[in-house]
């Protein structure tokens, strides 16, 4: 079979990356399978843009995190979700590509099957695929049934969640395609552990707005903490233009910190130590080798509701896939200067420590798979409308 439309649901910055490297992969690939290119077409962001997908709108520019925030929004993506629904319906894609952004996708993907049985004279029923899982080993773990129902194809990057998803749903097709970060950046040299003078860390408050806000200013008195007693610099990293403007009325001329879009990459090769939000982030701090604190600060009522159902005892990927607390974890009341600066300023003049952090990561970061995993990806889609 010839796959027709792919129509991609991407909500958040790290998705835009991941789908824009698979509709590359999934063009490359049917190139080589002597197939039609496919057409691309949903809501993402300006990388899937630029990778040739047709924008329906960016529903990036608009990731919301929070219990509080989502009910606030929930008309605006009421809005999307029946747009994206209805465009479904309207185009009739081969398959459906849900990056990531669970809050959204698993309902879409729920709404999606139930349209498609109450009308049974549409003759369409597209082949859904969900690409990285959705941490549901973490919590509410009886979503499984529920996906499994409605998913034909869940695309892992993490080693363990195959077997995770065969112990509880053995039918259900999951594919370990590894992780993207393998591609995406060089395999990192074995960092010096001396740092530089000034230190310079970076400074990593999230991709949303509600993140930025609630976590910069936490950052920033971190930096002041951290300079009454040493030379030090930082550079706030951020994703887009939008959150950095935002970033700059936060920062307000505060001396020896700087404000970069985009970038990561190089930031990470030249930081001595970082701080960042929860998130996806942290992997790419683990690539890179780069000793990082890892906070998050939520509404009160997030933090209540996941504290009761949050099952795994770290927040940070890598220290999931460690199973230790290589990165420092601070959370919600506990995320203060003194103890985030404390933390900081252990990695930065201990030496044992810091190399003892680096060698932890290169071990972690072995277990993420070869290099291929966006082929992989595509091949196992593209194998999938084969059937």
């Amino acid at each position: 079979m010839k796959p027709g439309g792919f129509m991609f649901i991407v909500g958040e910055p790290s998705g835009d990356t991941l789908g824009s490297e698979l509709a590359s992969a999934l063009i490359a690939n049917s190139k080589r399978q002597g197939l039609d290119c496919p057409v691309f077409f949903g809501a993402g962001g300006p990388k899937m843009a630029q990778a040739g997908v047709e924008m329906e709108f960016d529903l990036s520019a608009h990731a919301v995190v929070g219990i509080l925030e989502v009910l606030k929004n929930y008309r605006k993506f009421k809005a999307f979700f029946d747009q994206l629904l209805n465009l479904a319906e309207h185009r009739k894609p081969d398959a459906i590509i849900l990056v990531d952004y669970p809050g959204f996708n698993l309902r879409f993907a729920k709404a999606l099957r139930e349209r498609c049985r109450a009308q049974p004279e549409l003759k369409w029923k597209p082949r859904i695929i969900y690409y990285v899982s959705p941490q549901i080993w973490a919590w509410h773990e009886s979503r499984v049934y529920q996906i499994a129902k409605d998913i034909d194809l869940m695309l892992s990057i993490f080693p363990f969640e195959k077997a995770w998803y065969a112990e509880r749903v053995p039918s259900f097709t999951v594919e370990y395609v590894g992780h993207p970060l393998v591609d995406r950046f060089p395999a990192p040299k074995q960092r010096t552990i001396i740092p530089h003078s000034p230190s310079h860390v970076l400074l990593l408050p999230g991709s949303r707005k509600r993140e930025v806000t609630k976590h910069l200013p936490v950052l920033l008195s971190t930096m002041e903490w951290l300079g009454k007693n040493r030379s030090i610099s930082a550079t706030v990293v951020l994703p887009n233009d939008r959150l950095a403007q935002l970033a700059k009325h936060l920062l307000n001329g505060i001396p020896n910190v700087q404000l970069q879009i985009g970038g990561l990459d190089e930031a990470l090769r030249r930081s001595d130590a970082a701080i960042a939000a929860s998130g996806t982030v942290t992997m790419e701090c683990a690539w890179f080798r780069v000793p990082t604190v890892v906070i998050y600060i939520t509404s009160w009522s997030t933090y209540w509701f996941g504290k009761r159902f949050i099952k795994v005892k770290y927040l940070a990927m890598p220290n999931l896939l460690a199973n230790e607390l290589i990165f420092p974890e601070f959370i919600q009341d506990n995320a203060t200067p003194e103890n985030i600066g404390t933390a900081i300023a252990h990695f930065l003049d201990d030496p044992e420590t810091r190399s003892a952090t680096q060698k932890r990561l290169a071990i972690t970061m072995d277990t993420l798979g070869g290099s291929g995993a966006s082929e992989r990806a595509a091949d196992a889609i593209l194998h999938l409308l084969k059937t």
